[in-house]
């Protein structure tokens, strides 16, 4: 008894002893691949403006401390991304990759401990007279009633072949899951913040797509007044047929366009209710109004680019590149020796009464070592794919943090002369919406002709689409900005997956 404790304990402290061997390589984070601060990084005043401006978040609050529920302050659209959130199924099976991702670690985990198991059992068996005697050594022609009935119970308590982690090569494994684990849940927060974003981007589409609409419906009723009123003047000689043709063609343009215009309307609401997973109540949607629905209107100037890093998919590639190091330390183990035990104490008795007395005592102690000497080049390989993979990896993380100063820096640039857009594009409505006017009053005066007052309606029409699509631009920008830069996950309510990951 003694010694197989002896063994255990000795056992125990060459565990302890090998958690100090780890042939991992010492984790660096890469260089971020892009520049320290974006092109021309002002302060940018959002189109928001005016009343809104009051609404402005301070200067030194970043995006990703600031929650959608907090950012977006629309009733309507608030209860959208609600719904979005809670049947999404990209969310849902991010939700679910962490719980998977969690249970392989735990598997991975539990490498690291011996696996003990209790067991028992009961061994009967009958042999016949002549089979007994007959190895006993007598005549095998004596002939008996009875046979030889023999019964060996036993029970006992120990693990078998349990890894002595001497090189890491185990809790290696452990730490790549983990790594995965936690590149998991940033995979499912990266999935939110498009999820939100998204939603209000589709959601002020369908605001813009319901103007557009109202728009088109607007001239087309002033294309009808328009053909009335030739049509009269036709009758009383003062127009002549071919101010009827152009009118006539002019309305059935403009029927055409509200067709379209109802067409694309209701594609935006099936493009909505495909992003947010669920029927989108008639009150929560927008109306024909591309009103300012964020409480942003300023970023603040001075914004580094390593704001970036904060990022849920940049910290995804950075816990894969983490996870990678892990592998090429388990990789590295291969190459060393492997040593395992085998343990048991227990009891063995022909009695089922006697079984735990003290002299059917039994114990079994089996270390045993392994040493690789010819695997083919197999473990040179593994190795070598470990450090590929991290190579490829490394590459992936880069382009990722690439990727996001590119989506900050175009929604920076939207953002730089959006204002300028919107003021020139307001005003020329205003320009061509006076000339249609005098156009009009010259022609029912006789003064100018049909086709310039034609030409002037389809002008005005134009720059009011215009205006409508640089509308969307300038709230869209800001979405776009606010997701960029990792806003979408809202701190006042805790993501609960990442909580608990701070149990494990």
């Amino acid at each position: 008894m003694k010694r197989i404790v002896n063994w255990m304990l000795a056992g125990a402290a060459v565990t302890a002893l090998s958690a100090c061997i780890d042939l991992s390589p010492n984790y660096q984070q890469p260089a971020a691949p892009v520049p320290a601060s974006w092109p021309d990084a002002a302060s940018v005043t959002g189109a928001a403006g005016g009343a809104a401006a009051a609404n402005t978040q301070a200067s030194g609050t970043l995006a990703a401390d600031i929650g959608w529920h907090s950012f977006f302050v629309d009733p309507r659209l608030q209860r959208t991304i609600a719904l979005a959130l809670s049947n999404s199924r990209d969310l849902r099976i991010a939700i679910l990759d962490i719980e998977k991702e969690r249970a392989e670690y735990r598997i991975e985990r539990a490498s690291l401990f011996p696996e003990i198991d209790l067991g028992g059992s009961q061994d009967a068996g009958r042999t016949p007279t002549s089979v007994s005697r007959a190895e006993a050594g007598e005549s095998a022609t004596t002939t008996g009633a009875t046979g030889h009935t023999s019964q060996i119970y036993s029970a006992s308590l120990g693990f078998t072949s349990y890894e002595l982690d001497l090189f890491g090569h185990v809790r290696n494994l452990s730490k790549a899951a983990l790594e995965t684990y936690l590149s998991t849940i940033e995979t499912r927060r990266s999935t939110q913040i498009s999820l939100v974003s998204d939603v209000a981007s589709d959601w002020l589409t369908l605001a813009s797509d319901k103007r557009l609409l109202v728009i088109a419906q607007e001239t087309q009723a002033s294309q009808q007044q328009t053909f009335d009123l030739v049509e009269r003047e036709h009758a009383l000689g003062a127009a002549s047929a071919l101010d009827v043709e152009q009118a006539q063609a002019s309305l059935q343009s403009a029927r055409n366009d509200v067709a379209q215009a109802q067409t694309t309307a209701a594609q935006a609401r099936n493009a909505l209710e495909l992003v947010v997973g669920a029927p989108v109540p008639d009150a929560d949607l927008p109306d024909a109004q591309v009103d300012p629905v964020t409480s942003i209107t300023t970023i603040p100037a001075g914004i580094p680019s390593s704001v970036l890093q904060r990022r849920p998919d940049v910290l995804a590639a950075e816990h894969t590149l983490k996870a990678d190091n892990a592998d090429i330390g388990a990789a590295r183990a291969n190459f060393f020796p492997t040593i395992s035990l085998t343990a048991a104490l227990g009891f063995e008795s022909p009695a089922l009464a006697q079984l735990f007395t003290g002299a059917n005592r039994s114990w079994e102690f089996e270390p045993s070592a392994t040493i690789p000497i010819f695997t083919a080049g197999q473990n040179r390989a593994t190795l070598d794919a470990a450090k590929v993979t991290l190579k490829i990896d490394v590459a992936t993380y880069e382009k990722t943090i690439q990727t996001a100063f590119e989506e900050v820096a175009n929604a920076l640039a939207t953002r730089a002369t959006i204002d300028e857009q919107l003021d020139a594009q307001t005003r020329t409505v205003q320009a061509d919406q006076h000339a249609y006017d005098l156009t009009m009053a010259l022609y029912k005066q006789g003064s100018d002709s049909l086709l310039d007052a034609l030409t002037e309606q389809r002008l005005l029409y134009s720059a009011q689409q215009s205006l409508v699509s640089t509308q969307l631009s300038a709230q869209t920008s800001l979405v776009t900005l606010y997701a960029a830069l990792g806003g979408g996950v809202d701190p006042a309510t805790p993501d609960e997956t990442t909580a608990s990951a701070g149990k494990h």
